[in-house]
């Protein structure tokens, strides 16, 4: 049996041209190498999993000219700040910093989740980090920037990720299956972009369980089923009953999902962007602002049977529902109210006003 390797780690960037997503980080790092003006600081900061560590690794290589295949381990340190918080970590690092490299022009040092260091160490840390010698990069990473002090922030160059779009995503698993060999519903995919949150490290971790649990064949029923995430057909079916008056059949299908698992504020949450993608696709030249474009014609279809003024109303609700969730001890009760409140009711001559049934006035 040949050994598996997480496709997290296997198709890790090795390079600036397959970094995604971050264009504004790594042709401005590119041209900073060609021009031979490398900063002795760079703080990159922003959410897990978009490629911090990733352009750090390519930025210490391609500074020392070395390939892929060099030993970059008297060169290039890693030190991962939650662990290594201390001001006698910090004066560790300090004293290694003065011995020059021994191969290649620099020695980098790439110092992850930096805002967990004690502000003891950062104090310490700041003298070594305004004064380098010359051969020394500091690339400092964090998914909190707001929590470093502001004296290391003005010592370095700041670098902005951004989040992965869910396209950008969904385009990325699509070659890595088509490379893997592995058969796939565009749908499946976009239920990972999605639920991937921006990060593509979690896209293709997600990825590698779906892989495993369909055996290499990822359809949308199984995908929706291990992540607990519903598929826009789903909310559609939900929101027509709810358009339509059919408040039982809203009710039974909610519980049916319930009796799934699906968590009732991820359902809520779901079904509020449900009702954003409506009110998007009622607007002109907005397919590019959905992240499922596939997806537009059946939107549209839908938001053509209900006003504007309606969804925004229905959106206040579920958003007030959403804010009472932590408080309410029955959750699931708590969802089939929303559900009750939003729905046009029909049926025995009632209708809801401003969210409580009552008869039909004469």
């Amino acid at each position: 049996m040949s050994e598996f390797v997480v496709s997290s780690l296997k198709y890790r960037p090795s390079n600036f041209e397959n970094v995604i997503g971050q264009e504004h980080v790594t042709k401005t790092l590119k041209n900073s190498i060609l021009d031979k003006k490398i900063p002795s600081a760079i703080l990159f900061c922003g959410p897990r999993g978009v490629g911090k560590t990733s352009c750090a690794r390519i930025f210490a290589r391609e500074i020392n000219d070395f390939s892929s295949n060099d030993d970059l381990s008297f060169n290039i340190f890693e030190l991962d700040a939650a662990s290594n918080n201390k001001v006698e970590d910090i004066r560790d690092l300090i004293d290694k910093v003065r011995i020059p490299p021994q191969s290649g022009k620099y020695k980098v040092y790439i110092i992850d989740e930096v805002h967990m260091l004690s502000k003891n160490a950062e104090n310490a840390f700041l003298k070594t980090l305004e004064e380098p010698p010359p051969y020394i990069v500091f690339i400092l990473a964090t998914t909190e920037k707001n929590k470093i002090l502001p004296t290391i922030l003005s010592r370095c160059q700041i670098y902005d990720f951004n989040r992965i779009s869910e396209n950008g995503i969904f385009e990325n698993l699509k070659q890595i299956c088509k490379k893997e060999e592995v058969k796939f519903e565009d749908e499946a995919l976009n239920i990972i972009a999605k639920k991937s949150d921006g990060s593509l490290r979690d896209s293709l971790t997600i990825l590698d369980r779906v892989v495993s649990f369909t055996n290499k064949n990822i359809s949308l029923k199984e995908t929706s089923s291990i992540l607990n995430v519903l598929d826009d057909e789903t909310y559609v079916d939900i929101v027509n009953n709810t358009i339509n008056g059919f408040l039982v059949e809203v009710i039974t299908i909610f519980n049916e999902l319930s009796d799934k698992g699906f968590d009732e504020k991820e359902f809520m949450i779901g079904l509020a962007n449900h009702f954003r993608n409506l009110l998007i696709v009622k607007s002109s030249n907005s397919e590019n602002l959905l992240s499922n474009k596939s997806s537009f014609e059946l939107l549209k279809k839908q938001a053509d049977k209900i006003s504007k003024s309606e969804i925004v109303n229905k959106i206040s609700k579920i958003e007030h529902s959403i804010f009472k969730y932590s408080e309410i001890e029955n959750k699931k009760l708590l969802v089939e109210i929303l559900l009750m409140k939003i729905s046009s009711v029909k049926d025995e001559g009632l209708e809801v006003e401003n969210g409580v049934i009552e008869k039909k006035k004469n």
